[in-house]
């Protein structure tokens, strides 16, 4: 005689799917906060006082990406 055992991996419930779309989002929204601020701090530097950090005016958006995303 043959058996057959059908098992099931647990699925998330909805609710918990929901709360991870939305920790997703604030933290996407966290990041990008992070983002803008970086960026308009470092434009509102005069190009002496970037200079003196080393920083040219080209490198502000790269530098900002670094600080909210790491890249």
């Amino acid at each position: 005689m043959a058996f057959v055992n059908t098992t099931r991996a647990a699925q998330p419930a909805f609710g918990d799917r929901f709360a991870a779309v939305l920790e997703t989002l604030r933290t996407a929204m966290a990041r990008r906060a992070i983002y803008r601020q970086t960026v308009q701090e470092l434009r509102a530097l005069a190009d002496k006082d970037l200079a003196d950090l080393g920083i040219h005016r080209s490198q502000i958006r790269r530098m900002a990406l670094e600080a909210a995303y790491g890249k």
